[in-house]
């Protein structure tokens, strides 16, 4: 029974089992408004981006499952920093349309700290 499995998963010892598996989870790790899933198989690296720009200015965070532990904690961790992100922007104060100066390092300052 292949259930729709690559060629390619048989030669490489890829069960059936392993491809459900990966779909489930796949499944409930989809990207969301401002989050993405990553998965970069060359440079081994599984998780979330955050990214957000507002006014001109734009925050990115990569969520790596190897600090957090699994995906289901990565995106948690996103998902929390991403509301942070937001409420801070939210309540900031604009000059000339743009974010002030002091916001963005603000801003960048919740990022490194997440």
């Amino acid at each position: 029974m292949t259930l729709g499995v690559p060629k390619y998963s048989a030669r490489h010892g890829i069960t059936d089992f392993t491809i459900i598996r990966m779909k489930a989870i796949t499944a409930m790790l989809k990207s969301k408004k401002n989050l993405t899933r990553f998965t970069y198989e060359k440079s081994a690296f599984e998780g979330w981006r955050l990214a957000l720009s507002k006014k001109g200015s734009t925050f990115t965070k990569y969520f790596s499952d190897k600090k957090f532990g699994t995906g289901k904690k990565s995106l948690a961790a996103a998902e929390k920093t991403l509301a942070e992100l937001k409420a801070l922007l939210e309540a900031s104060k604009l000059v000339n349309g743009k974010l002030t100066a002091a916001t963005v390092k603000k801003a960048g300052k919740l990022l490194d700290e997440a």
